[in-house]
C-alpha cells in the first residue's frame, strides 16, 4: 500500500488542521495514506483532555482548542511536525501501536544523531536522560488517523516554561539543538519517514 509523501513547508496549524479533518472525512477504502511534514508559526495547543489550568503564561502566542488526545503542548518554527493519514482498519493497526511506531520513529531517528532516547509507559513521547523531546497525539475518525508527532529540533524552547507540558508542571523538555546536533527539519524527517514506510509496508 503506497503513502504519499507531503512537504508543506511552515504552515498556519488551524488551517492544517482543518485539511487534515477534510482529507479524512472525504477518503474511502481505495484513498491512499498520507504523511505530512510541516512545522507551525508559534501556537499552544490544547487537547481533548487538556485543562486550561495547564496554560500558566500563554502571552501573546495564540491557544487553540483542538480534536487531537492529550494535554496542552507548543508548536514553533524550528520544530519538525509529522502528520500521519492512515487507514487503520485497512493496515490492521490498532491506535496503542500507532503511538508506538511514531515514537520508535523518533527514538530511531535520534539514534542516527548519536542521541539515546526512550519512551515512557506512564507518559507517551519521547525522552532524552527524563526531558521531553518528541510528542504524540492522534486522532481516530471512520478507523483513520490524523495529527501525528511532533519532534524538538531547533526551535526556541523557552515558551514551554508558559505551560505544564502535557500536563505535567516538572516536566522539563528538549531539543536537538539543545544536545549540540544541527540540521535542518526537511532532513531530519527523512529517517523518520523511511522507518514509518518501512514498518507499515
Amino acid at each position: 500500500m503506497a503513502i504519499t509523501i507531503r512537504r508543506l513547508g511552515r504552515q498556519d496549524y488551524r488551517q492544517t488542521w482543518q485539511a487534515m479533518q477534510d482529507f479524512t472525512l472525504k477518503r474511502d477504502a481505495r484513498t491512499a495514506d498520507e504523511l505530512w511534514i510541516t512545522e507551525h508559526p508559534p501556537v499552544y495547543t490544547l487537547g481533548l483532555s487538556g485543562k486550561r489550568e495547564h496554560l500558566l503564561e500563554p502571552g501573546n502566542i495564540p491557544v487553540v482548542e483542538t480534536d487531537r488526545g492529550g494535554q496542552v503542548t507548543y508548536h514553533g518554527p524550528g520544530q519538525l511536525v509529522l502528520y500521519v493519514l492512515l487507514n487503520l482498519t485497512r493496515r490492521k493497526i490498532g491506535i496503542r501501536d500507532l503511538v508506538t511506531l511514531l515514537e520508535q520513529a523518533m527514538i530511531a531517528c535520534l539514534a542516527e544523531y548519536g542521541i539515546r532516547a526512550a519512551s515512557r509507559a506512564d507518559a507517551p513521547g519521547v525522552y532524552v536522560s527524563g526531558r521531553k523531546i518528541g510528542s504524540v497525539g492522534l486522532r481516530i475518525k471512520k478507523g483513520c488517523s490524523y495529527h501525528g508527532l511532533s519532534l524538538n529540533n531547533q526551535l526556541q524552547l523557552q515558551p514551554f516554561s508558559g505551560i505544564d507540558t502535557c500536563g505535567y508542571p516538572d516536566l522539563q523538555v528538549t531539543s536537538l539543538a539543545e544536545l549540540g546536533v544541527f540540521i535542518k527539519n526537511q532532513e531530519l524527517a527523512i529517517p523518520i519517514v523511511h522507518y514509518l514506510k518501512q514498518r507499515l509496508s
